[in-house]
């Protein structure tokens, strides 16, 4: 019997689209993640799609982001808005909730933490919180 290598692997395409519904409604429904979700547009769709075809790629499963976008620099698509350590985060306390909610097994969640950590460190643009929101309609078409 073999074990599961990769998130993907773990998670399955299903699995990955569910954690990303999962994460946007935690988002959309906690005052925990309250500056995150207004740096969002009001339809979390697309973003939450967008999000699942990138995870699925970077999770060991097919390219579906590049497949359709290209290569991808989160640090460019993310450049617009104020992302300081509060909305960094917050991401990774909705991506863990998540994940709980997921009943991911352990190993998978120990799996994912330093990566995931280092992505939303890397998209960091700021050394304080915001002061000021940006357009919430943005970043659904980034």
């Amino acid at each position: 019997m073999t074990t599961a290598n990769t998130p993907f692997e773990i998670l399955g395409e299903d699995g990955i689209r569910q954690l990303c519904e999962d994460f946007y409604r935690i988002m959309d429904s906690r005052p925990e993640a309250s500056e995150l979700r207004a740096m969002h547009a009001e339809d979390l769709g697309p973003v939450t799609e967008k999000l699942a075809e990138y995870l699925t790629g970077w999770m060991g499963g097919p390219p579906r982001y590049a497949d359709k976008y290209g290569t991808v620099c989160l640090t460019d698509s993310h450049a617009a808005y104020h992302i300081g350590p509060e909305e960094r985060d917050q991401w990774l306390w909705c991506m863990e909730q998540a994940l709980a909610e997921s009943q991911a097994p352990e190993e998978l969640r120990e799996m994912l933490r330093i990566p995931l950590q280092r992505i939303a460190d890397a998209v960091r643009n700021r050394d304080q919180p915001s002061a000021t929101k940006r357009d919430p309609n943005v970043i659904a078409a980034g």
